[in-house]
C-alpha cells in the first residue's frame, strides 16, 4: 500500500512532530530543575500569596 503525501504536508507533521517532543521534554527538564518544596512550605507560599492576605496587607478587609 502506498500513500502519496505532498513534501510540504511531510515537512509540516515532521516539525509539528519534533515540536511537540521538544515542549514535552523541556517541561520534564523544567521539572527537574525546581527545587524540592515541602507540603507546609508551599503551605505558607500559599497563605502568603492567597489574594485575601493580599487585601488585609493593605488594610482591606473582604469582611463588611
Amino acid at each position: 500500500m502506498t500513500t502519496n503525501i505532498s513534501d510540504k504536508r511531510l515537512k509540516g507533521l515532521i516539525k509539528e512532530t519534533v515540536r511537540e517532543v521538544f515542549n514535552a521534554n523541556l517541561m520534564k527538564l523544567r521539572a527537574f530543575a525546581l527545587p524540592y518544596v515541602s507540603d507546609k512550605e508551599q503551605h505558607d507560599i500559599e497563605k502568603q500569596h492567597s489574594p485575601h492576605s493580599r487585601k488585609r496587607a493593605r488594610g482591606y478587609s473582604l469582611d463588611v
